[in-house]
């Protein structure tokens, strides 16, 4: 956007008068015209920062799209449900829900909202009458995860990056055909089991909890379920090492 000034001729602006030193010039108008500026530089501002936003509301039934960059941070947070959060390729998120309640799905929403790089996505509805509803979120393959859910199932698979996961009640599974690059690792329930194929062990009974550090990991891993079950599974390359 150009900004054209123009010298004042004495008939046309007798209340004004201007003095140019080179690009400088001083007058009775200078204020107004710094105000204008600054008003519209703003709105400038305020519209970049809009890009970046983004936001999807649909039901069930209907699938979400949005763009979702690797590396980046997904928050889910959902009423209870069956969900599968699976890794690929793309630099997107794609969501659909089905449930056995059509009537009753519809009620039920899929709302995405943040940034590309530092998302939610809220899942809310009432209770199905007839249960059974599954959500499968798709994300890039390399992506950060936090999920909160009060009753369910969660499944992540052939996802790379920290995670946090907690549900009061139900199954959580966490499963790569990858080498299991977790830094730390707790994972615990108040009741139920924590069954850690990935490195052989098994606890189960109350207050049970499996923690484990490797210094050569990257990331973070914490699941939790108060009432349940959790399972890891995967291959870790420094057992198999061990084991030769």
């Amino acid at each position: 956007m150009g900004i054209d000034l123009r010298t004042a001729q004495p008939d046309s602006a007798p209340e004004t008068t201007l003095f140019w030193l080179g690009n400088i010039f001083s007058g009775r108008n200078v204020k107004g015209d710094m105000k204008t500026l600054c008003i519209a530089a703003g709105a400038t501002l305020f519209a970049c920062n809009l890009i970046g936003f983004s936001q999807a509301d649909v039901p069930c039934g209907q699938t979400l799209d949005a763009p979702l960059r690797r590396s980046s941070m997904l928050t889910i947070d959902s009423r209870p449900a069956g969900i599968e959060i699976v890794g690929t390729d793309h630099e997107s998120i794609h969501v659909s829900c089905t449930a056995d309640d059509t009537d009753s799905a519809s009620h039920i929403r899929l709302r995405f909202s943040g940034s590309p790089t530092h998302a939610k996505l809220s899942i809310t509805g009432a209770y199905l009458k007839h249960g059974n509803l599954q959500i499968r979120v798709e994300v890039p393959r390399k992506m950060n995860l936090g999920v909160r859910m009060p009753a369910g199932e969660v499944k992540v698979d052939e996802i790379v990056g920290d995670k946090d996961i907690e549900l009061y009640a139900g199954q959580i599974t966490i499963s790569s055909s990858r080498e299991w690059d977790y830094r730390h690792v707790n994972a615990s329930v108040d009741i139920g089991e924590v069954n850690a194929r990935v490195y052989d062990a098994d606890k189960g009974g109350f207050f049970r909890v499996f923690r484990n550090e490797n210094a050569a990991g990257e990331y973070r891993l914490r699941a939790h379920v108060m009432t349940g079950q959790i399972d890891l599974i995967g291959r870790n390359a420094r057992a198999e090492a061990n084991s030769k």
